[in-house]
C-alpha cells in the first residue's frame, strides 16, 4: 500500500501533512511495521513552542521506543487524546485516525526538504 502523497516525510519515518497553516504530524506505516505493537504514546501538550528538529514525543512498543521529531517550528496546537486510551490506532490507521499532533507554522518552507511520497516509498517499501 502506498503512503498518502498529499504529505511530506521525512528520514526518521515521520509525516508532515500542510493544511494552510497547520501541520498534522503522525508516522508512517513503515514506522508502526517496524516498532510492531504500540503500546504508549506520549506528545507535548498543546501551547508547547517547537523548533525545526524538535522532539514532540515518542512512542513506545513491545519492540522499542521512538522519539517523533518534527521538521517544522511552531506550536503544538493539538494532541490527539484518543492514542492515549489506544495506543494501538497508530497500527491500525497511521495515516488518518492515528496523527500524533497539530503545529501552528509560521514558515512551512523546511517541508520542502523531506521526501515526496514516491521517493519515500522508493527508500521504505511497506
Amino acid at each position: 500500500m502506498p503512503s498518502p502523497a498529499d504529505r511530506r516525510y521525512s528520514d526518521s519515518h515521520e509525516w508532515h501533512k500542510l493544511e494552510g497553516e497547520v501541520v498534522t504530524l503522525g508516522i508512517s506505516k513503515f514506522a508502526v511495521d517496524e516498532l510492531t505493537d504500540v503500546t504508549y504514546v506520549e506528545i507535548k501538550p498543546a501551547g508547547t513552542k517547537i523548533k525545526p528538529g524538535d522532539a514532540v514525543g515518542e512512542v513506545e512498543s513491545v519492540k522499542a521506543t521512538s522519539e517523533i521529531y518534527s521538521a517544522v517550528g511552531g506550536e503544538i496546537i493539538e494532541v490527539n487524546r484518543a492514542l492515549a486510551d489506544d495506543p494501538a490506532i497508530l497500527n491500525r490507521d497511521p495515516y488518518e485516525a492515528g496523527w500524533l499532533c497539530r503545529i501552528r507554522v509560521g514558515d512551512a518552507s523546511a517541508l520542502e526538504a523531506l521526501m515526496g511520497q514516491g521517493e519515500y516509498d522508493e527508500k521504505h517499501p511497506t
